[in-house]
């Protein structure tokens, strides 16, 4: 099955500059470990250095090479215009089930209509091997030109 999305992939690349939001989800999937009741957020760094997925997912970094994919238990309309976010925890712990992402807008007030994005799961991410991945779909092929002019 991941040779299946990986092809996909690949040719939708091969035709597009950008993955579409499901293709970056499914890129980010193959490269999250298996789920974990919780993670700890660092400095709160996790706040600033984020990246959003589409409505129902997003990915929160730590350092370039760790993350966490945060798939979250309904949609959450707001994170596609969101600016920023805040994460409930306990004591710098977030946990799946239990903690929520909370969007803000450039004035760092709650995003109107956000509701509640509670997490449904937290998948650790490996930085490395999905920034090779995104490297190998960026690669360009070399075509020699022809000497008409």
């Amino acid at each position: 099955m991941l040779l299946a999305i990986a092809a996909a992939l690949a040719a939708g690349c091969a035709t597009s500059p950008t993955l579409d939001t499901q293709e970056r989800l499914a890129l980010y999937r193959e490269h999250a470990g298996a789920p974990v009741p919780s993670f700890r957020l660092e400095r709160m760094t996790g706040t600033q250095n984020w990246t959003p997925l589409g409505d129902q997912a997003l990915a929160v970094w730590s350092s370039a090479s760790r993350g966490h994919l945060l798939e979250l238990v309904n949609r959450c309309p707001a994170m596609s215009s969101a600016s920023g976010i805040a994460i409930t925890n306990r004591g710098g712990q977030v946990t799946a089930r239990v903690d929520a992402v909370m969007p803000r807008t450039a004035t760092g007030l709650v995003a109107v209509g956000s509701g509640t994005c509670r997490i449904d799961s937290i998948r650790p991410l490996d930085g490395r091997s999905l920034r090779d991945a995104k490297r190998e779909l960026r690669e360009a092929d070399m075509v020699e030109r022809s000497d008409g002019g």
